[in-house]
């Protein structure tokens, strides 16, 4: 059977998924759009609570008319598939290297933080305060399927494992200099705050370390600094 109105009850809960938090936060649910994101969730082995696909199009899932399906699509162009996931939180956040982000509130910064933790192999992103939902439909289409393999958790700065190394603009020391002195084997968390208020005093007074990346103008976004950071701990590595 071929779902063909906007109005099936399918397609609203699809559309309550994509547009508000409170329901993926209520119903433990979020939505993941285009074949490239569904074939990273089948790489990482997730089920799909239910999977849509364009009627006549050959893929797996509930067949919907195409018309139908961009009505829920977050896509200019439309999607020829999407499913339906359960969200999947941490308990806690995980070491060896966790990267922390501390009212990051653009979901595409928390998704492209998720892409670049996934390419250098940190185990986990933890969410503070004011962060945005990782499960967003543009936080998942900027994490390019790391989404799926990323653990994520949310966390306080005070229950972050590892020694924590916090991303400070006036800081004295550079992150290359910090990276440096860290002990060889030990657990890091990398705390990231929002691009223009940075980290709030009290987080970076309370971490163990405090890094500025040199740059040429006054600051990055979180997503760039993230990615450079996590370069540099890659280049030393201390895990």
């Amino acid at each position: 059977m071929t779902i063909t109105s906007p109005q099936n009850e399918k397609l609203k809960t699809l559309r309550r998924l994509r547009q508000r938090r409170r329901d993926r936060d209520r119903l433990g649910q979020f939505v993941a759009e285009g074949e490239d994101l569904l074939a990273a969730a089948d790489l990482a082995g997730w089920v799909p609570v239910e999977r849509f696909a364009v009627s006549g199009s050959g893929l797996p899932g509930l067949e919907v008319d195409a018309a139908a399906l961009r009505s829920v699509s977050d896509l200019a162009s439309g999607t020829r598939t999407l499913a339906v996931y359960h969200e999947r939180w941490e308990a806690a956040a995980l070491g060896p290297l966790c990267v922390y982000l501390h009212g990051v509130g653009d979901p595409g910064n928390v998704g492209t933080v998720l892409r670049s933790a996934a390419a250098f192999g940190a185990s986990c992103v933890a969410l503070g305060p004011g962060s945005a939902d990782p499960f967003g439909p543009k936080a998942v289409r900027a994490s390019m399927g790391a989404i799926f393999g990323v653990p994520v958790a949310h966390a306080e700065p005070g229950a972050l494992p590892g020694i924590t190394v916090a991303l400070d603009a006036g800081a004295e020391a550079t992150l290359a200099e910090v990276v440096a002195e860290l002990p060889r084997g030990a657990d890091v968390s990398l705390l990231v705050g929002a691009e223009r208020p940075g980290l709030p005093d009290e987080v970076i007074a309370a971490a163990d370390r405090a890094a500025r990346i040199p740059i040429a103008t006054e600051s990055l976004n979180a997503a760039m600094a993230t990615s450079v950071a996590l370069y540099e701990l890659s280049r030393q590595p201390v895990t």
